[in-house]
């Protein structure tokens, strides 16, 4: 079955989403919650054509910029020094000025994915 992406914006009261190619939105408080409205949303939908889904087959994708904006506590200079990209290139992306390449993208979430993996191994004492 092929993947339902959806776009996910900032609320004052959680997200919302829309699917991509598919008349389907739905709202959450939490990016977990968004993610299973999303696929309940989408069965809803594909069950006029005998269709489901799981949750497998939900994308869901956050702007750059927004991520920076709702996640303050990612200072993004550090994290360029870290993934060893230029912090003024970086700024210009989570500024909106530029808008980064699938490359920088995944650069740059690479180097999200590794500081969440160490911090899932530590202990604080």
């Amino acid at each position: 079955m092929k993947v339902n992406k959806f776009i996910i914006e900032k609320t004052k009261t959680g997200y919302s989403a829309y699917c991509f190619d598919k008349p389907i939105f739905t709202t959450g408080q939490t990016i977990h919650e968004l993610q299973l409205n999303a696929l309940e949303a989408s069965n809803l939908y594909l069950k006029e054509f005998g269709k489901t889904i799981t949750l497998d087959s939900i994308e869901l994708e956050l702007d750059f910029k927004q991520f920076f904006d709702f996640y303050k506590i990612i200072n993004a200079k550090h994290l360029a020094r870290r993934i060893g990209m230029n912090e003024s290139l970086l700024s210009q992306y989570v500024n909106g000025i530029k808008k980064p390449s699938k490359k920088q993208v995944s650069r740059s979430v690479q180097g999200l994915h590794e500081i969440g993996r160490e911090l899932l191994e530590l202990t604080l004492v």
